[in-house]
C-alpha cells in the first residue's frame, strides 16, 4: 500500500500527504548508518513519499550531495525541494547568518543545483527571512529563477501570514514550511489562516517534536555529545521534566490503539488539513526504514474526537522556547 495524495496548494505540484525531511542524514542528530539512510529515500519512494526534503545549509551541502545520485535515479517521480538563506561558517558550527539579497539568491541555487546534479529544482524555499530585505527584491529574485527554469515552484519557511501575504502579491508561493505539531502551534495565529486563505500548501517541520513526542527521549542528557538537540531549551533541566510528562497521553493513545506514538503525533498533524481547510504535508525526517514505515502508516490513521480533545491543551503548557535562539524564527515578528 501507498499513500494519498495531495496538491501542494493552488499552484504547486502532487506529491504524497507526507514528505522526508534528509536533514539527519547528514547531521544535528548524532552518527548516521550511510548505506541504512539511502535505503531509507528508496523506501520512500516505494511507499508513495514523494517530496524530498533538504537545504543547503544541511552539513554545509553534504546533504544536497548526499541526495543527489537518488534524486537524478528517480527524477520523474521525485518532488526535490530544498532551500536557501541560511549562512554557516566552517570554523564555528554553530553559528549562523540569514542572507536574502537578490545576489545571494541568484548565487545559492546555482551552488544547489551543482550539488544536486540537476536542472531543475522542484521547489526552492527561503530558509529564513531576513526582515531588512524587501520581499520585492528577495522573492523578486526567486521569481527571476522560476522564468530562467531553475526551479518551478517558490517556498518559505517560517514567516508570519502577514509575510506570506506579501510575498505572494509578489509571485505565487506553494508552500510554507514551518514548525507545527502536537507541542509547537504558534502558526495557527496568522501563518496557517493566511496560507487557507491563499491556497497555500503547509508543510509542517519537525511534526515529531524533534522525537520528543514519541517518547525515544526524554531528556537532552540520554542524547549522544553531537547531538544538536540538547541546546534545546524544550528538552533540558526542569522543561523536560515537565515537558516528558505531556507527552502522556500521545503515548497513552498509542498504546490504546497498538500503534507507535510517532503515528498519533503524526495523524494529528495530518487532520489539520481538514480543521483548517488546506493541504498539509508533514516532513518527518528519519534515517532508519523500520521508522519510515512506522511514519507513513499514520496517513491511513484517524483520531476520534475525544482523542484530539486529549491532546488540545498540550501545546499550552509546553515549557521552553523551539530554539535556543528565537530571532531564527517567526515568532518575534508576529
Amino acid at each position: 500500500m501507498t499513500i494519498p495524495t495531495t496538491k501542494l496548494g493552488s499552484t504547486g505540484p502532487v506529491v504524497g500527504v507526507q514528505g522526508l525531511g534528509c536533514m539527519g542524514m547528514s547531521e544535528f542528530y548524532g552518527p548516521t548508518d550511510t548505506p541504512e539512510a539511502l535505503a531509507t529515500l528508496d523506501a520512500a519512494l516505494d511507499l508513495g513519499v514523494t517530496l524530498f526534503d533538504t537545504a543547503d545549509a544541511y552539513g554545509g551541502g553534504h546533504n544536497e550531495e548526499l541526495i543527489g545520485p537518488f534524486v537524478r535515479a528517480n527524477r520523474d517521480r521525485v518532488v526535490l525541494a530544498t532551500k536557501f538563506a541560511i549562512e554557516r561558517r566552517e570554523d564555528d558550527p554553530a553559528w549562523r547568518g540569514v542572507r536574502n539579497d537578490p545576489a545571494y539568491v541568484r548565487s545559492a541555487v546555482d551552488a544547489s543545483l551543482r550539488r544536486l546534479g540537476v536542472d531543475v529544482i522542484d521547489l526552492y524555499y527561503m530558509h529564513r527571512r531576513d526582515p531588512a530585505v524587501p520581499f520585492a527584491e528577495s522573492v523578486g529574485a526567486m521569481a527571476e529563477l522560476v522564468r530562467a527554469g531553475k526551479v518551478r515552484h517558490l517556498g518559505l519557511s517560517e514567516v508570519t501570514g502577514a509575510e506570506l501575504r506579501e510575498a505572494h502579491a509578489v509571485h505565487p508561493i506553494a508552500a510554507l514550511q514551518s514548525e507545527w505539531s502536537i507541542f509547537s502551534r504558534d502558526v495557527e495565529r496568522t501563518a496557517v489562516p493566511a496560507a487557507a486563505e491563499l491556497g497555500v500548501a503547509f508543510v509542517p517541520y519537525s511534526p515529531l517534536g524533534r522525537g520528543f513526542l514519541t517518547g525515544a527521549f526524554t531528556a537532552a542528557e540520554e542524547l549522544s555529545q553531537g547531538d544538536y538537540r540538547r541546546r534545546h531549551p524544550q528538552f533540558s533541566g526542569p522543561n523536560a521534566e515537565g515537558n516528558a510528562l505531556l507527552v502522556e497521553p500521545v503515548l497513552k493513545i498509542a498504546a490504546a490503539r497498538g500503534v507507535g506514538a510517532a503515528q498519533v503525533a503524526l495523524a494529528w498533524v495530518h487532520q489539520r488539513a481538514e480543521v483548517h481547510g488546506l493541504p498539509v504535508v508533514p516532513i518527518p525526517g528519519t534515517r532508519r526504514r523500520s521508522r519510515l514505515a512506522e511514519n507513513t502508516a499514520a496517513a491511513g490513521l484517524r483520531l476520534t474526537a475525544e482523542e484530539l480533545a486529549e491532546l488540545e491543551p498540550i501545546a499550552g503548557r509546553v515549557a521552553g522556547s523551539r530554539y535556543a535562539d528565537m530571532s531564527f524564527t517567526s515568532a518575534g515578528r508576529e
